[in-house]
């Protein structure tokens, strides 16, 4: 396996073009320029706001230079409060090519997209200049994530996925999952399998809190289509939502967009800190996946029983399908068929593996259903977090 090495010791699967727009109001014309290089490794990402706080600045500075990245793109109208001198510092350090665009100062729409059609040609001579060298499962971080759960999914696609996070860590690599509004009930095991007290702790207050925000919210992360797909309770939900961290000792909490530095599993805590200001600690599936890629994450397992069609961009999506009804149904949206273990007696272990030896394929080159698709999807959230208590690369 070979991947791209960066000035910061990282290496990437992929060597991907990030078109950036710093404001909603440049979003038309960062996409224009990205169509005009459709079916090639140009993806676009973006802040919708106009004033960011200190997640959305981590947030585009962690994905404009992760390791998948070679250049940058960033589209500016002009006036937002978003600093694209010091975004376009950070990726200049990183030794990425990086460039700004104004809307405001190049003329307007059509010659702003001219004018970036012209870079992102210029960006491709300078991705050749890459160096590739060995890639090793020691330099791999693995995050995953459920969408679109059913009843099939917390004894198939779940539990391989943990199968697949037992044998990466014990090989070197940094796994990590998510979604503590989907593991009510499950504090106390996580607790138990903590590196130490103090992570116990950490893990058993994060489900608290994320309790604590969706009763202030008065929901819970219950869809009418987990009810549909044969699910009863948001516990129910949980343990298999659980099922995919594996069963090895879940060495720290992390928040977005920090970087784990040492192989182990870690787990993500999503829910915002102070006050539920918001319907949802994530919108959708993608601000998850983004957070995970935003900590370093090469590549997300995504594992779907009802269904799920969205990919990402920057790193590529694995997608696990539990139910083998749905996977005949969306074949050419699924990678691995964990249904099997329905349908043909597979065991956990041989899925898992299953999943081991794709995440091996796609590091060498083989491209995920979502990426032949052109899945480029990405949502980034507004939230508030108390950085700075981990030890953590941020």
């Amino acid at each position: 396996m070979k991947g791209y090495l960066r000035k910061d010791g990282r290496k990437g699967i992929r060597n991907v073009i990030v078109v950036a727009y710093l404001v909603e109001c440049a979003h038309h014309v960062a996409r224009q320029i990205v169509a005009e290089f459709s079916g090639q490794e140009v993806h676009l990402i973006g802040f919708s706001g106009c004033a960011p706080n200190d997640y959305a600045h981590k947030m585009m500075q962690n994905l404009c230079t992760h390791p998948n990245v070679g250049a940058v793109l960033l589209v500016s109208l002009g006036c937002e409060n978003f600093n694209r001198h010091r975004l376009s510092k950070h990726i200049s350090e990183s030794g990425r090519p990086v460039e700004k665009l104004v809307i405001q100062e190049c003329g307007g729409t059509l010659t702003s997209v001219q004018k970036g059609k012209e870079i992102i040609s210029n960006f491709f001579s300078e991705l050749k200049k890459v160096e590739k060298i060995d890639f090793k499962l020691t330099d791999l971080m693995v995050g995953t994530i459920c969408g679109g759960s059913d009843a099939t999914s917390g004894f198939t696609a779940n539990p391989s996925i943990g199968k697949a996070f037992d044998k990466l860590v014990a090989e070197g690599a940094i796994c990590m999952f998510e979604e503590p509004g989907e593991l009510m009930g499950c504090e106390h095991l996580m607790a138990e399998r903590a590196a130490n007290e103090e992570v116990g702790k950490e893990l058993v207050a994060c489900i608290k809190k994320a309790d604590n925000y969706y009763k202030k919210m008065g929901h819970d992360s219950f869809s009418a289509g987990n009810a549909v797909g044969g699910l009863t309770t948001i516990e129910e939900k949980s343990l298999g939502s659980y099922s995919k961290s594996g069963s090895l000792p879940i060495k720290a909490l992390i928040r977005p967009g920090e970087i784990p530095t040492e192989s182990g599993l870690y787990f993500m805590d999503v829910i915002p800190d102070g006050d539920a200001l918001w319907g949802f600690p994530n919108i959708n599936d993608n601000t998850e996946i983004v957070e995970m890629i935003a900590s370093g994450c090469h590549i997300i397992l995504f594992s779907t029983g009802r269904g799920s069609v969205v990919g990402s961009a920057i790193s590529p999506v694995i997608k696990v399908c539990g139910n083998p009804k749905t996977y005949q149904n969306l074949s050419g949206d699924m990678d691995i068929n964990s249904g099997k273990i329905i349908t043909e007696g597979a065991s956990l272990d041989e899925l898992g593996d299953e999943i081991y030896i794709l995440i091996k394929d796609v590091i060498a080159g083989e491209k995920t259903k979502s990426e032949i698709l052109g899945h480029q999807e990405f949502s980034l959230g507004y939230k508030y977090f108390e950085y700075g208590k981990k030890n953590c690369e941020i």
